[in-house]
Formats: structure tokens, C-alpha cells, sequence
């Protein structure tokens, strides 16, 4: 068949600098595939053109480029959608059809252009296995296809076919495995384009917002009256503010999600094939979708109805095409803590902070606190002399009170009297006299050269 659908993806990207938020770090240039599927509408990895300032697209064989511009993106399953305005794109293309999930076995073939060379590649290969995989882009757990044809570095976003038809979006590869990769597959595909022509709803993938425990022990399924035959997962918390919150009871035991029965393991059978987590139907999903759930309570059976959402997490996972948060009070750096200000340390999974890993892995919103606030830098100056050791911890109190999030956090430190009073996660306390810091504050932003304060979503007073 022939592959002129297949076109060649140059994006410009300049990503926020957490380490310094008030600013972004130096732009640079990458490549990525992507494949035509309509009229001047290009399907890519969202990965591909995320935090892009610049994007151009380069058909077949063809040297010239030409703009594009991000028409919608669902980073949650690493999906795009680009739009090219210049006349004559489309002559001689025939976009190809979308196809439908394979089955295991099945050949396909990967197409775009990794690097290293100029011309377009095409690998072959077979389908090896259908479940849910962590998306490295979203850190979301979704549906995926893993193929054995080749998916290296400049194959991001481009298509992978099967009898001729678009069956996925090569997305990753897996790390010390040769010619492991993976796609995202037709349904979350199909659920994105809904989402693209919908404009009453955000174009992201709804979740529940509750952890469970496996009930593979028979004591503890017999203590929760589950009988013979019987099977589900123990919902053991509750996320503040998520779909499931008021809606599910820490305790309760989620038996059936639609009509899929739920094993003891946590697992279901996907389309009557292919086991994997339960909540593998989120990926074909929208927001305000309803959610029908069979659950065990206090010995009960009853029949739930969720309206599914967005997740709201203590610590977000990766963000993009957002700048950070941040506020900046006698030259103490504030920000929420997140999957993008771990990733500060190299290796953040093993070198960061044992305190922000703790919140990062099992930490769940609640009334109470819905972010974690963290002092990140000290910008040395004669107010903040001695809490320069104080910076990589967690804010506990502010003024003897919790702050609930990052706003709130604000809130409270400018509502304060003469005294602002910081207590921080390493016993560290902090004592700030605002007379003071009326003088530091101008000197400071203008020792380090930064424009403002906070940042734009702070700004309310």
C-alpha cells in the first residue's frame, strides 16, 4: 500500500523551568511522525508537540514544510490533532480509514520516520499483547497494544497499520527490551476524535478516584461477606473532590463495573478477551459519561450510578502546555508539589526527597489538603538570613493553620497581621516580618531579575 499519509513532524518546544518557575528553559527541536486522517488534519503523539511554540509538517518525499498548528490535544492518552491551513496539502492524499483493535497475532506494520536517515521507515511485526499499560507521557494506566516491530525515537505519533487501515499511534517503546514498542489503539483513538468535535466537554480520559486492595485472601473476603463464587476489590480510600467522592465508602467492595464482573485480582475480562485492570473502559469514556457500579455494603448488594470526571491528585502528575505555579514571599520560593518539580532530580525516583515520594506514590487529596506546598529554593537575602536550609520541605502550618492548596497557602500569608509565621516539614519555623519585607520585596525580584511575584493563576489581590 502506499504511505503518502504519512508525514514527518518538526516542532519547536520550550518547557517551564521548575527549578527557577518564574521562567522557561531554553527552547529545542525534535522530530515526530504523524498520519493525515481528513481534510488538512494530521493525527500525532501529543507527546510529540507538547509545550511546542513552532510546529511544521513534511509530506513523502516532498522538501517543503508547512506551518501547523495544535487544533486539540488529550495528553491523558498521548493523542493530537494538527491543522494545516495551506492550500494544495491534500493533493495526491488519501487519508486511510481507522480501523479497529486487534487481535493478538495479528501483523502490522509501524511507519514514520525515526532517526537517523531522511526517508520514511516501515517495520513489521505481530501483536504480542492487549492490557493496560502505564502511558510514560501521563503516568495514566490505559488501554494499549504492544507490537514487536521496531519503535525508536522519531516514530512517536506515527501510524501503525493493519490490512491497510490506521489500527493505532506508536506512542513508546519499552526500556531493555529490543524492538518492544507499543501504540495507542483504535478505541482510544475513536473516543479522542468524539472528544475533538464535542466542545462542551474537556477532550481529557474521566476516572473514578479510589484506590482498592485485592481480595485474593479467602478470610479477608469471607469477613466481608463476600460468599462462594463472589468476587471483587476492597475499596480502601476515597479521593476528596473526585468522581467517586460521597459516592463510594472506604470499605465497600466493588463486585461489577458496567457489566464487567470484577476478579479478585482487580482484573476483568475486556471485550470478552483480554484480561486486564478494570478500569480499562475509562479510555473510551467522556466526561459527564455514567458509570453504572455493582458494589457489597455492610453486607448489602447495591447498584451505583458514577458520573465520571476528571482526577484531581495530591501531587499532579506530568503537566504541559502550562506554566507553573509559584509565589515568591521574602525571597522564598512557594510552589505546589508535582510529578514536573520531582523531576528536577535526575533520578527523582530515587533522589528525591523520601517525604515527596511518600506523597507522590500514596497520598490522596482530602478535605484538608488538597496540595502540598513546598518551599523549593531560598533566594538569599538579609530577611531570609538562617531559613536558607529550610528549602525542599513541605509547608505543615502557616500562622498555626494548614493551608488547604496553593491558594489558600496565599491567602493566608497575606491576610496575616505583622507576623507571618512558617512552619515547615523538617520542624523548621520560619518568622517574617511584613514592615520588613514592604522594603526586601522590590530589591529582591530586581537582585534576580524576576518580573513578578506569582504567577498568573495567583493573581486575585
Amino acid at each position: 500500500m502506499s504511505y503518502t499519509s504519512v508525514v514527518r513532524i518538526y516542532a519547536t518546544t520550550q518547557e517551564p523551568d521548575y527549578d527557577n518557575p518564574w521562567q522557561a528553559l531554553t527552547p529545542s527541536n525534535g522530530t515526530g511522525s504523524g498520519v493525515i486522517i481528513g481534510p488538512n488534519r494530521i493525527l500525532t503523539g501529543a507527546h510529540v508537540v507538547a509545550n511546542a511554540t513552532f510546529v511544521q509538517v513534511q509530506k513523502v518525499a516532498t522538501p517543503d514544510k508547512y506551518i501547523a498548528r495544535v487544533e486539540d490535544i488529550c495528553h491523558d492518552c498521548d493523542l493530537a490533532l494538527l491543522a494545516i491551513e495551506a492550500e494544495g496539502f491534500m493533493d495526491g492524499i488519501q487519508p486511510p480509514e481507522l480501523g479497529e483493535l486487534p487481535r493478538l497475532r495479528d501483523r502490522v506494520s509501524v511507519v514514520g520516520y525515526p532517526v537517523g536517515g531522511e526517508e520514511i521507515s516501515i517495520t513489521e511485526g505481530v501483536v504480542s499483547r492487549i492490557e493496560v499499560q502505564r502511558y510514560s507521557h501521563s503516568q495514566r494506566y490505559l488501554l494499549a497494544v504492544t507490537v514487536d516491530a521496531a519503535i525508536n525515537s522519531g516514530n512517536s505519533g506515527g501510524p501503525v497499520f493493519r490490512d491497510g487501515k490506521v489500527s493505532g499511534i506508536a506512542f513508546q517503546k519499552l526500556n531493555n527490551a529490543d524492538n518492544i514498542g507499543e501504540m495507542v489503539p483504535a478505541p482510544l483513538i475513536k473516543r479522542f476524535l468524539e472528544g475533538v468535535e464535542r466542545k462542551d466537554i474537556p477532550n481529557k480520559v474521566p476516572g473514578l478516584g479510589f484506590a482498592t486492595q485485592r481480595l485474593e485472601n479467602p478470610t479477608l473476603r469471607k469477613k466481608l461477606g463476600l460468599k462462594e463464587g463472589e468476587s471483587g476489590v476492597l475499596v480502601s480510600s476515597v479521593a476528596y473532590d473526585n468522581p467517586s467522592w460521597d459516592i463510594l465508602k472506604i470499605g465497600d467492595v466493588l463486585m461489577q463495573i458496567n457489566d464487567l464482573p470484577i476478579a479478585n485480582n482487580g482484573t476483568v475480562r475486556y471485550r470478552g478477551e483480554y484480561r486486564t485492570r478494570f478500569d480499562v473502559i475509562m479510555g473510551e469514556h467522556h466526561f459527564g459519561d455514567i458509570c453504572q457500579l455493582k458494589i457489597l455494603r455492610d453486607g448489602e448488594k447495591q447498584d451505583i450510578s458514577l458520573t465520571l470526571g476528571g482526577l484531581k491528585y495530591l501531587v499532579p502528575r506530568n503537566q504541559y502546555d502550562t506554566p507553573p505555579t509559584f509565589f515568591i514571599y521574602a525571597g522564598l520560593v512557594f510552589q505546589p508539589l508535582s510529578r514536573n518539580f520531582l523531576s528536577t532530580w535526575k533520578n527523582w525516583w530515587d533522589e528525591g526527597p523520601k517525604e515527596f515520594l511518600y506523597h507522590y506514590y500514596s497520598g490522596m487529596p482530602t478535605e484538608k489538603r488538597q496540595e502540598i506546598v513546598v518551599l523549593s529554593q531560598v533566594l538569599a537575602d538579609e530577611i531570609n538570613v538562617g531559613y536558607e536550609s529550610f528549602y525542599n520541605e513541605s509547608i505543615v502550618e502557616v500562622n498555626g493553620e494548614t493551608p488547604k492548596n496553593m491558594m489558600d497557602f496565599v491567602h493566608k500569608i497575606e491576610k496575616s497581621d505583622q507576623i507571618v509565621e512558617i512552619r515547615t516539614s523538617g520542624h523548621g519555623l520560619i518568622v517574617l516580618d511584613k514592615a520588613q519585607l514592604q522594603a526586601a520585596h522590590k530589591r529582591i525580584l530586581n537582585r534576580y531579575h524576576i518580573r513578578q511575584d506569582r504567577s498568573e493563576n495567583l493573581q486575585f489581590t
